[in-house]
């Protein structure tokens, strides 16, 4: 019996002390990931993307604003934003204060559910069962505020179900995107339509370079590269990305499996992408194409779930170069 009490006593104090490491310290252990991303024509200068996703902010959250902030300090070319940004009615406050040193530098942003609606407890049994399911008659807040500050603001773009058109350091890229998958809001069937219009459209381009609305995409300027962006990283945005032509697709939502255990990895990713792509820099196939694909992990949790489990917050820097020949 001297021997069980001190088993069980231990792996009591081994519990806690994980709970305590996941909780208090690794959820504010803010990681800046770097990857190179060859999907360049040759000679293409490069091209420097910061990616951020699932910001899940709360007012208080200063720790995570004042990190979020200093990532302007990297002065990137494109911001990619995938959602999630709202955790709280009063979120956006801190979104708009951690996100303020980056107006002025071209961006674009697509919406995850938590953009719409607030955060509500869940049964942690049913994450780790499957995806989770939507709940019940939420609380709605304030998206279009929100959108205001990453237009008004921010000059952000706006790619939810939509496409636009930016030329960066020489390169023209096409970016497609969609609004939030995992809620059913993404419209593959027009997205189409909006390519179309994207390829044959033109536009004037400002004093930045920045292309205003739609390009010409039928009158070669210099070589042209197809992004796809979404929150949540299903299989079948993926594959509609591939069609289109994407060679770089950028997602989140995952939280990179939020609990990850040593050996195994994510033990989900509340979607249908494989575990084994929950986060980071991979190659996505479908037939006979493929592109890169970077999933973020995230720099936030809900605030009904605050813990992370060897799977640190991060934001990634993913810099666009010429790919082999």
């Amino acid at each position: 019996m001297s021997t069980l009490r001190r088993i069980a006593a231990g792996t009591v104090v081994a519990g806690a002390a994980v709970t305590v490491w996941a909780t208090a310290v690794e959820r504010n252990l803010f990681t800046l990931r770097q990857y190179d991303m060859p999907v360049l024509p040759a000679g293409s200068a490069p091209v420097r993307v910061l990616h951020i996703s699932d910001l899940h902010m709360a007012p208080w959250q200063h720790r995570k604003q004042d990190w979020v902030r200093s990532l302007a300090s990297l002065r990137p070319d494109l911001v990619i934003n995938t959602g999630d940004s709202l955790g709280h009615s009063r979120g956006l406050q801190g979104v708009e204060y951690a996100l303020a040193p980056l107006a002025g530098t071209p961006g674009v942003f697509v919406h995850g559910s938590n953009d719409y609606f607030a955060p509500q407890f869940k049964n942690p049994l049913r994450y780790i069962i499957g995806p989770s399911k939507v709940p019940h008659a939420p609380a709605r807040l304030d998206t279009a505020a929100m959108e205001r500050f990453f237009t008004d603001r921010l000059g952000w773009q706006n790619l939810n179900n939509t496409a636009v058109g930016l030329e960066l350091n020489g390169t023209r890229l096409e970016l497609l995107g969609v609004d939030d998958p995992h809620r059913h809001l993404d419209r593959l069937d027009t997205l189409a339509g909006k390519v179309d219009e994207l390829r044959a459209g033109g536009a004037d381009s400002d004093a930045d370079g920045v292309v205003v609305g739609e390009y010409d995409g039928g009158v070669s300027h210099g070589a042209t590269v197809t992004v796809g962006v979404s929150h949540a990283p299903y299989q079948r945005v993926l594959n509609s990305f591939l069609t289109y032509g994407a060679t770089a697709i950028f997602a989140g939502h995952t939280h990179g499996g939020q609990v990850c255990l040593p050996g195994y990895g994510a033990m989900v990713t509340n979607c249908d992408l494989p575990r084994d792509q929950a986060s980071g820099l991979s190659l996505w196939r479908h037939g006979l194409s493929a592109a890169y694909l970077h999933v973020s992990a995230g720099i936030g949790t809900s605030i009904y779930a605050p813990v992370r489990l060897a799977c640190r917050p991060e934001a990634a820097l993913v810099t666009l170069t010429p790919a082999a020949r």
